[in-house]
């Protein structure tokens, strides 16, 4: 009786989900990583792409479908891809980083990346996340709702991905290597991307400026995503007002604005009306600069919004698009407001009780000169290197296994699990800090949570070296941003500031200059997620660490088993 019982059991299960995902696909893909030969800015390089593409495929998908992604590396260095934003519940495998949660892909090798999409919709992208490779190799990620669904905005007439990118005109993994060697800030980059095109303003470029299309009386969608290596972005259409509805995969409250920002990893969808003359106008993306005295490129990338009814120009001739008015490159009030305008569309289910309550410091350091090092080692400032830390711990990546592949198979050695959970010392962080302060500890450090803990994190950015705006990702969860504000968090006065009803949610926080940000989220998902700042200079130098989560109770509450062409070290 007890065996009926439970074949009846699993019957319904079965059909359920069966009936769950009666419109849910497998949909099936093969990327070739591969060395292309790409001109910009006069110049050809031998660019690292997917499938010939640069930017790579956009993949669109419907909520509730899974992606079989093959990945084969034809290219000559070691490769990953994060599918930026997934959740992965469950198929912690499939997340990426390289030696996270996977050893990379080796030239000549493959491995199939798989995973369900599971009650998200939006935009969000995928990304090479080894070494610097996602300078090239990116694409956006686009989830539609269920069939049958409907977003909760008018129905846009047509959607266009707008891939923010960044340009070396050199070899980009060239140029984080010359960094590592010399300990100095790399090279800053030559060009704005908007769909790998960096437009009017650079030499070579007009002839491949992007164009979107836009007819009078039409709302369209644009997502806009922040595939830049190392910079936050302005955004910004001539005449023209967008109105937020979406970031991260997550729908918003709408507003309008007429600017908005985005650290690198974030996207936002905005919608966008066709209610001027017809005609031609710039989109135009250039830099938000928050760290003082840093080098940074100030150029700015174009494309073109053109109304399909606008006059033709004369022959010979052509109509100079109308340019937007963007911020000053340090505008860090239109940040503040236009972060503050982000609220979930309604009441959401915040974690009110706290079961794990961290304390993250986020900064940069100078490591002095180690005795074996020549001065050409040691050409950060005043003859240090560079480096970066997550309460005074600059993370550092294992080499011949992943955490992941550790912890799961209890491998000793790897990692410790005593990451800090609050600033080993209290310090003014956005005063002026003691130089005794500036040099992190190296370290593969976790932070270990039990499955389903209540997880509130204080990310309080430092003045060491230079404050900055830091985009702080998170892997394998979205979270809620409760609060943010300037100057030291204080757990005392700053609590009363907190938005428990309908706070934004995101996967990427950009914490704010000389300031903090509060997230909250259940540990629900079980595998090790690495938590790092978006601007890949910054996790080269330790920027990062790892929340290693538990499996829970039973089957549904833990990790799946590896797939079995996991790559080896």
């Amino acid at each position: 009786m007890e065996a009926l019982k439970n074949f009846f059991l699993a019957l319904f299960v079965v059909s359920a989900s069966a009936l769950y995902s009666a419109n849910a696909k497998i949909q099936e893909h093969e990327f070739v990583i591969q060395a292309t030969p790409v001109k910009r800015l006069c110049n050809t390089h031998s660019t690292i792409t997917v499938n010939g593409q640069f930017p790579g495929p956009t993949l669109e998908v419907n909520n509730g479908d899974t992606l079989v992604v093959k990945v084969t590396n034809k290219a000559r260095y070691n490769v990953t891809i994060h599918w930026h934003g997934i959740r992965q519940m469950r198929t912690g495998w499939a997340d990426g980083p390289e030696f996270v949660t996977q050893c990379p892909i080796r030239p000549g090798e493959s491995y199939t990346y798989r995973f369900t999409i599971q009650g998200q919709e939006g935009t969000l992208w995928w990304h090479a996340h080894s070494s610097w490779l996602r300078a090239t190799v990116y694409g956006a990620l686009i989830i539609h709702p269920k069939e049958g669904e409907a977003y909760p905005f008018p129905k846009p007439k047509r959607e266009t991905p707008i891939l923010l990118g960044e340009w070396w005109d050199a070899n980009p993994i060239d140029v984080v290597r010359q960094a590592t060697q010399t300990g100095a800030a790399p090279n800053i980059s030559d060009a704005y991307t908007i769909n790998g095109q960096p437009g009017d303003l650079y030499k070579c470029s007009s002839q491949g400026t992007t164009i979107v299309p836009i007819d009078s009386g039409e709302t369209n969608l644009l997502r806009v995503i922040n595939a830049a290596l190392n910079q936050p972005l302005f955004f910004s259409v001539a005449n023209h007002k967008l109105t937020v509805v979406g970031a991260d995969a997550s729908y918003l409250k709408p507003f309008t604005t007429n600017v908005i920002m985005l650290g690198p990893g974030q996207t936002t969808d905005v919608l966008i009306q066709g209610d001027q003359p017809p005609s031609r106008y710039y989109m135009a993306a250039r830099a938000y600069q928050s760290a003082q005295n840093a080098a940074f490129d100030n150029t700015t990338t174009t494309a073109i919004l053109q109304y399909k009814s606008a006059p033709c120009p004369a022959k010979g001739s052509s109509i100079k698009p109308l340019m937007p008015s963007l911020p000053p490159y340090n505008d860090t009030n239109t940040v503040t407001s236009f972060s503050r305008s982000f609220r979930s569309p309604r009441k959401v289910e915040v974690p009110t009780e706290i079961d794990e309550n961290l304390f993250f410091t986020i900064g940069l350091g100078l490591n002095n000169c180690p005795p074996n090092f020549s001065k050409s080692q040691c050409q950060g400032p005043n003859g240090t290197r560079f480096t970066a830390s997550m309460n005074n711990v600059s993370f550092i990546l294992p080499s011949n296994v992943s955490i992941l592949q550790a912890h799961h198979l209890g491998v000793q050695g790897v990692f410790t699990a005593d990451f800090p959970t609050q600033p080993p010392l209290k310090f003014d962080y956005t005063g002026n800090v003691s130089r005794s302060l500036w040099q992190p500890v190296p370290g593969t450090k976790v932070t270990k949570l039990k499955f389903g803990s209540r997880v509130q994190i204080v990310l309080q950015d430092t003045s060491i070296v230079t404050p900055e705006n830091h985009p702080i990702h998170l892997h394998g969860y979205d979270f809620y941003i409760v609060a943010e504000g300037f100057g030291n968090f204080d757990p005392k006065k700053d609590t009363s500031k907190f938005n428990l009803v309908d706070p934004p949610m995101r996967n990427t926080v950009a914490v704010p200059v000389n300031g903090w940000a509060v997230i909250r989220f259940v540990a629900d998902n079980p595998g090790a997620w690495i938590m790092h700042c978006h601007l890949d200079v910054h996790i080269g130098w330790g920027l990062a660490t790892v929340l290693l989560v538990d499996n829970g109770v039973g089957l549904l509450q833990s990790i799946e088993p590896p797939p079995e062409d996991l790559p080896l070290c």
